[in-house]
């Protein structure tokens, strides 16, 4: 494919025990709202062991002190996935135009990707995510975050967000919190707008 230099790449990343195609709906949604952007959303690389879709990483027996290592085991596919698909849309030298969208455990790729200061995009929005990463962080002060959490979110605390905020912007990144209450483990309407108009400034300042 041909780099168009005024063209944005966004890549969704789904969370545990769904797929790529998942996401259509809300790829749909952001190309509508920002429409010089392209929309990709992988399937992720392993199979999900109990039950239909894909992972990550695997969830089996998972603890918050054996998480962060099965975080760290997870990049070398998911760099895969992410270069493939980068390079696809000659961005690879510039990833000032690529955006990470990520649900669940695909927000806590998408966080370790900038956290651990392997991948330097532009942005990255984090819906109901968490901070898995082992310390210490490295990230590009030049990634702007949003992260997108319902307070009624029983799957992944909305505590997490708070935490990954708290610690990213002592890192340097620059952070942002959307509290949506009464919202649970899902991407809302609202949490998609915000998504959208986040996307906007966050490509805009960096144009």
């Amino acid at each position: 494919m041909t780099s168009n230099s005024t063209r944005k790449l966004i890549i969704g990343l789904h969370g545990v025990g769904s797929n790529g195609a998942n996401l259509a709906p809300l790829g749909s949604f952001l190309r509508q709202s920002t429409p010089d952007m392209d929309f990709e959303s992988p399937d992720a690389p392993f199979s999900f062991g109990n039950g239909p879709g894909r992972q990550w990483f695997s969830i089996d027996g998972v603890t918050e002190a054996n998480r962060p290592q099965r975080v760290v085991e997870a990049r070398a596919a998911f760099d895969q996935v992410l270069g493939d698909i980068i390079a696809r849309h000659a961005l690879t030298s510039n990833l000032d135009r690529v955006a990470l969208v990520g649900f669940s455990q695909g927000s806590i790729m998408a966080l370790d990707a900038v956290a651990s200061g392997r991948w330097p995009v532009a942005a990255v929005v984090a819906f109901s995510g968490r901070l898995a990463s082992p310390e210490p962080y490295a990230p590009s002060e030049t990634t702007r975050l949003s992260l997108i959490h319902g307070t009624a979110d029983h799957v992944m605390p909305f505590a997490e967000s708070e935490k990954a905020k708290a610690a990213l912007a002592k890192a340097g990144v620059s952070a942002e919190l959307h509290t949506l209450p009464g919202v649970g483990h899902t991407i809302s309407q609202d949490g998609a707008v915000i998504a959208a108009n986040f996307l906007l400034t966050a490509f805009g300042a960096r144009a």
